[in-house]
């Protein structure tokens, strides 16, 4: 009768777990459960599947999970174009666009075009775009503040805030950006890919969603009106 039970047991349980065909009798591997494992001794269960739910976390991915999830981007104070600090909880309750922009890109033109025309649509909604100028890319951004400033503000009639040129990527990048970028990972890896890579922030600082260089400022427009709960 236990050996009755026992084989029971194992035909209703062979339905959730597959035997590998390269181990021995005694070692069941499974398909959807984490790290179960049957073994018969003697006609004895020594251990029962564990059932879980959800995606297998490593202790790094957690770690950095957790890292994200306990700071937001109001707990950074930045430089702007002039020197100053900035503290970015002055942008509380605001839906942010966080650029590295460059003035001698491929790009330029367009992304500082249609940023300027998202600001003017959206600033009185509570929309900010921060612009932080970066020259890792090609040596794209070779001006001084003075000189993006200068460009920026004429050329483009840039109203948003533009920041003292960073570096977005490797050891000397700015805290901002590891932020950012521990937040929300790129395709190709966490590093920033080019000018104009975009990252959007929602009213309480958190990082909701990131862009590549090539997505254009006015067709984010769905999921900015939707974080600002403009309808219209």
């Amino acid at each position: 009768m236990f050996r009755s039970s026992i084989r029971s047991l194992y035909l209703r349980t062979n339905r959730l777990i597959r035997v590998s065909s390269s181990s021995s009798p005694s070692s069941l591997s499974f398909s959807k459960f984490d790290s179960a494992k049957l073994s018969f001794n003697s006609h004895r269960i020594t251990s029962l599947p564990i059932l879980t739910t959800g995606a297998n976390i490593s202790r790094s991915e957690h770690s950095m999970a957790a890292t994200s999830d306990s700071k937001s981007v109001h707990d950074f104070t930045v430089k702007d174009a002039k020197g100053n600090d900035v503290d970015l909880s002055t942008y509380k309750g605001k839906v942010l666009l966080i650029v590295n922009v460059a003035s001698q890109c491929g790009l330029t033109n367009s992304n500082y075009t249609e940023l300027a025309q998202l600001y003017q649509k959206y600033k009185d909604h509570g929309f900010e775009i921060l612009a932080f100028p970066c020259n890792q890319f090609g040596g794209q951004e070779p001006g001084t503040n003075e000189e993006i400033l200068q460009f920026a503000c004429t050329r483009f009639k840039a109203e948003y805030p533009i920041f003292d040129k960073v570096d977005v990527n490797g050891d000397n990048a700015a805290p901002i950006y590891k932020f950012l970028k521990s937040c929300k990972g790129g395709l190709l890896g966490d590093g920033i890919k080019w000018n104009f890579a975009k990252f959007l922030v929602d009213k309480d600082g958190k990082v909701v969603d990131r862009y590549a260089p090539t997505t254009t400022p006015l067709s984010i427009e769905k999921d900015l009106k939707k974080l600002l709960g403009v309808t219209a």
